[in-house]
């Protein structure tokens, strides 16, 4: 794992930190300029010049306080052994990357590995019925064989009981935060952390300074969505931050499950709507998950006669053989990775579906035959 140096790192902390500037700016005056450290040395005239940058935006571009508190976050960072991933290296997430709000930086602390492994989050309410505690254990159980890691939001309810399933059938587990790692919330869960630090851990894109703020819930709710190929929405009342997390989920055309409820229940009018309302797959049972998400177990792995003498052009073979590779990915990430536009790699991919060659898959993902 590559990790930034110092100095690339200080400068990515100093404009993650700049006011009114998000990280949609951020990445737009990265692409700019080249990086964190040239946006910060860039005369604030030329700055205007970018399409959509105003002077609101950079109004408060002071780079000398900006730097000056990177140094002290750069210190905490150092002290209790945080990761640091900035969004254009290999390390972030892959499927983060590809979400146009995503962090700058991403924070973390444990032993998270999510390399070649599916990743679902289970969200719901904070007041989680009995009935909701047996749904969302009964998932992760049946899940298990999959082996895929469980992401959800360390708080109460839902999502404690989702990472506490998880630990019990030792599957990876990550708790994104609504705050830095200078404090952990709420204060009774930290008995967890030192074993879900063992089997996955926690990510953050807040600083140790920031300010403990009920908005921080709603924003790191993109990092859990983000991170996941599917959201499930274990209990949900008409309201909630998990209806929040499934609206974002489908917003980055991420799969959406919720668990029915009955007519009476309250935690589950939330889920019936957003079914009702057709913004996501009916839970009826755990394996509808694997299921829709086309999830193999190894077992269920079997080699399979390719057709001979199929013809591929230069472009098709450079797809076949990334995919061969890689397995099923996302139709951004495949043109992404191949250097291609994304329409171009989608005409190339139907003309290989035609050919027998790959075939789709639920949420734009595609795999060889």
């Amino acid at each position: 794992m590559m990790y930034m140096s110092n100095t690339n790192l200080l400068y990515a902390l100093a404009l993650q930190n700049a006011p009114n500037i998000g990280d949609i700016t951020a990445k737009k005056l990265i692409a700019h300029c080249g990086s964190p450290e040239a946006v910060l040395n860039e005369k604030k005239q030329n700055l205007l010049k970018i399409d959509g940058i105003g002077t609101y935006a950079i109004g408060d571009l002071h780079k000398d306080i900006l730097l000056q508190n990177a140094r002290k976050e750069l210190e905490f960072i150092k002290k209790h052994d945080i990761v640091s991933h900035y969004f254009m290296e290999s390390s972030y997430p892959e499927r983060l990357k590809h979400c146009v709000d995503g962090p700058i930086l991403l924070f973390q602390k444990g032993n998270v590995n999510i390399k070649n492994q599916p990743i679902i989050s289970i969200v719901g309410a904070r007041k989680i019925t009995t009935q909701g505690i047996a749904n969302c254990e009964a998932i992760v159980e049946r899940l298990a064989p999959y082996n895929p890691i469980i992401v959800s939001g360390f708080a109460y309810g839902t999502d404690i009981t989702a990472q506490k399933a998880a630990l019990k059938y030792n599957l990876q587990t990550i708790g994104c935060l609504a705050h830095g790692f200078n404090q952990i919330y709420p204060k009774v869960h930290k008995k967890y952390v030192a074993d879900i630090e063992n089997h996955g851990g926690f990510v953050t894109d807040f600083w140790s300074t920031d300010e403990f703020d009920r908005n921080n819930f709603l924003k790191r709710n993109r990092i859990i969505a983000g991170l996941s190929e599917a959201t499930i929405v274990v209990e949900s009342a008409e309201k909630g931050g998990s209806l929040v997390t499934a609206d974002i989920a489908n917003s980055y055309n991420r799969e959406v499950f919720a668990v029915p409820g009955r007519l009476t229940d309250t935690q589950s009018v939330g889920c019936n709507n957003l079914i009702k309302l057709q913004r996501a797959h009916l839970l009826s049972k755990p394996e509808d998950i694997p299921y829709i998400l086309n999830w193999k177990l190894e077992s269920e792995k079997k080699p399979v006669q390719k057709q001979l003498f199929v013809e591929l052009d230069t472009d098709e073979k450079l797809i076949y053989n990334f995919l061969k590779e890689n397995g099923k990915e996302l139709l951004d990430i495949i043109a992404l990775k191949c250097n291609k536009p994304t329409f171009r790699v989608a005409s190339i991919l139907l003309n290989m579906e035609l050919k027998g060659v790959v075939r789709p898959l639920p949420g734009k993902q595609f795999e060889i035959i």
